[in-house]
């Protein structure tokens, strides 16, 4: 186990006031696949989707949404409440989707004493979340006030670049507009795309604990003061990119697991509509944003890895071994290499193979056929079709995002990368989404990775099997 790491409550989604955000390069790829929103009021399917979007978002809010939820809904309202901490230190409120023996031991080594400090499992698990979140992040982030009203911070204008995306009808703020809270009207964010807690006609407020267990109230996360949002933009969602970030990490460490961290990335997003942070839009954006980068980062792209990715949660400059991740070249060797320890890791606090222990699970995800309707729910939100074109054409994964099937491959190494983007193509979910334009990455926010890991799971094992019996 890696010391005790000194870190800064660094939220994603909070807005870190007037902080600047440079636009990489691929922080402008993600603004163009996240752009589609912006131009949802100049057609009536746009103005529909919009409608809806507020609508099902605040029917899921006030519970008058009967979802699938793993949890009855009083109890999911609960586990809402703690999701709004964030452990992007090392995932450990995540961790939960590992089964009740693995999560047991995972936890021994990785936790939250406070606010501010965190242990790993290993050094090599802490850099590669390290390394991971801050790129998804640093996507994610790009985004906030992008959309808001153009700038990277609130007040410094955009790049040339940056500017040439909101084209072609887009406009800034659509939220702000389409739900009369246009940014700087009272009650509105000063900056643009007001949350639901300022659009809502109604708001289920309630009390409950926060993740540690002490006394806490849902608007104590939206206006302070555990976390103030009142001038945090909303799209995308930080708080999913950060939830299907880590969760993945997760899901590629334990493939066992893979299809039960799927669930708990959804239910992690989908939490952050029950507590009133963020709508069902921002949510499909976060997880988008997150399978993208993350996709980019297993295939090594150069635009992805090698850079300087330090985290900015970490200040203590004395713990700076728990920072390795400036430079990182290979990323899947950095995975490869953090799966062993965790492997290690897990098997010494479990007491038995990882496979074994992640077999003996009696929490909320050891029934596979809830897991599955609930993520099923969750892959559209049934909000209506943006683009037509799209909605009746199943996407060739291979063509036109190949990278993709990293996401699969790197769990499931049987399968080749074609195989993995064959059934990432099979399994996609409903086309024609607000994001699915055509482009690749509308094809991310079309995947169904809980479908798909079951296919790969069940032909990695046959190919498994077969072989043993050469």
């Amino acid at each position: 186990m890696v010391g005790t790491l000194r870190v800064g409550l660094v939220l994603l989604g909070a807005a870190l006031p007037l902080q600047a955000f440079a636009q990489s390069a691929a922080n402008l790829t993600a603004l163009r696949g996240l752009a589609p929103v912006a131009r949802l009021q100049t057609s009536p399917e746009g103005k529909a989707a919009l409608e809806a979007n507020l609508r099902v978002t605040g029917d899921i809010q006030t519970g008058d949404l009967k979802q699938p939820t793993l949890l009855p809904f009083p109890e999911q309202q609960q586990l809402a409440l703690r999701d709004c901490f964030i452990t992007d230190g090392n995932a450990a409120n995540l961790a939960d989707g590992l089964g009740t023996t693995l999560a047991r031991a995972y936890h021994a080594k990785a936790a939250y004493s406070d606010y501010k400090s965190f242990t790993s499992i290993a050094p090599s698990v802490a850099n590669l979340i390290g390394y991971t979140n801050n790129v998804t992040k640093s996507d994610s982030n790009s985004g906030k006030y992008f959309f808001a009203n153009a700038t990277t911070n609130g007040k410094h204008p955009v790049s040339a670049e940056g500017d040439a995306v909101l084209s072609n009808g887009a406009v800034t703020d659509v939220f702000g507009k389409a739900y009369d809270r246009p940014a700087g009207s009272p009650g509105a964010d000063r900056y643009g795309n007001s949350r639901p807690f300022q659009t809502l006609p109604r708001l289920r407020a309630y009390r409950g604990k926060d993740y540690f267990g002490d006394p806490s109230h849902s608007l104590d996360w939206l206006r302070g003061p555990s976390q103030d949002l009142v001038n945090s933009p909303s799209y995308p969602s930080g708080h999913t990119t950060y939830g299907y970030t880590e969760s993945m990490m997760l899901a590629l460490l334990v493939p066992e697991r893979y299809q039960q961290m799927i669930a708990r990335a959804a239910e992690y997003g989908n939490d952050r509509i029950i507590v009133g942070a963020h709508y069902a839009m921002d949510v499909l954006g976060g997880r988008a944003t997150s399978l993208h980068a993350l996709a980019h980062l297993l295939a090594n792209d150069p635009a992805y890895v090698g850079q300087i990715r330090k985290n900015p949660a970490v200040l203590d400059k004395a713990t700076a071994e728990a920072d390795k991740t400036v430079g990182v070249t290979d990323y899947r060797a950095l995975l490869t290499e953090a799966r062993a320890a965790m492997t290690e890791a897990l098997k010494a606090g479990c007491g038995d193979t990882v496979a074994a222990c992640a077999a003996n699970d009696t929490g909320r995800f050891k029934d596979p056929a809830a897991n599955a309707a609930f993520y099923a729910a969750t892959q559209t939100y049934d909000l209506p079709v943006v683009h037509p074109e799209t909605a009746g054409r199943r996407e060739d994964v291979g063509k036109v995002a190949p990278e993709a099937g990293h996401l699969l491959t790197a769990a499931f190494p049987a399968l080749t990368l074609d195989e993995a983007n064959a059934i990432l193509t099979d399994t996609q979910g409903p086309g024609g989404g607000f994001l699915d334009d055509g482009s690749e990455f509308g094809v991310y926010s079309r995947l169904d990775l809980y479908a798909a890991a079951g296919k790969a799971s069940a032909l990695a094992a046959s190919r498994t099997s077969a072989g043993a019996t050469r």
